[in-house]
């Protein structure tokens, strides 16, 4: 059996409950989600979720038709890795003396990473990049002892001048309930 990871690119209106529900769908149709970030766009109306899915005998095509019957769903779109940038940041916290300070620096450099704490025992590193050179780093990092580390998850936009750009969001009626009493 193959498994295939897709990501899609999810714009929602920025509510209480929306990532519940998506999440929620997404277990019920027995689907794992393995990345997912969540950030406000240039619109604070709206939010673009990065979900990384990954897909054994089910066809993906089952739960986006189930996402686009959410009410707070506006755009869904599967970015495919030729067609788009993606990136994941991460903090990983090193133990490391001042005797082999210099060889983990040494790692951070080849990386473009960059150290942002440090004391006598533990530095912090701070990298962005794909997954896969996320996790190179992590892996040459192990043999010093990682005493935490923390994965953003991926987050993805498609190649090119074209967006995706969310529908205007539907305003929500205002109820005065003291006005409708009097």
């Amino acid at each position: 059996m193959t498994t295939t990871t897709h990501t899609l690119s999810v714009l929602v209106e920025n509510k209480p409950g929306v990532l519940a529900r998506i999440s929620g769908l997404f277990a019920r149709r027995g689907f794992n989600i393995d990345s997912l970030a969540v950030g406000e766009t240039h619109d604070p109306k709206v939010s673009r979720m990065t979900i990384v899915v990954s897909v054994d005998s089910k066809p993906l095509e089952q739960v986006t038709k189930q996402l686009h019957k959410l009410i707070n769903i506006l755009r869904i779109t599967e970015l495919p890795p030729e067609a788009s940038v993606e990136r994941e940041l991460a903090l990983i916290k090193v133990a490391v003396d001042a005797g082999r300070r210099a060889e983990v620096l040494e790692i951070v450099e080849i990386f473009r990473a960059k150290v942002i704490d440090v004391d006598r025992e533990a530095l912090i590193v701070e990298a962005a990049g794909t997954s896969d050179k996320i996790s190179a780093l992590e892996e040459l990092l192990e043999p010093y002892g990682i005493i935490e580390l923390a994965r953003t998850g991926r987050i993805a936009l498609g190649r090119g001048a074209s967006g995706m750009k969310a529908p205007k969001v539907r305003p929500v009626p205002v109820v005065d309930h003291l006005s409708a009493v009097s």
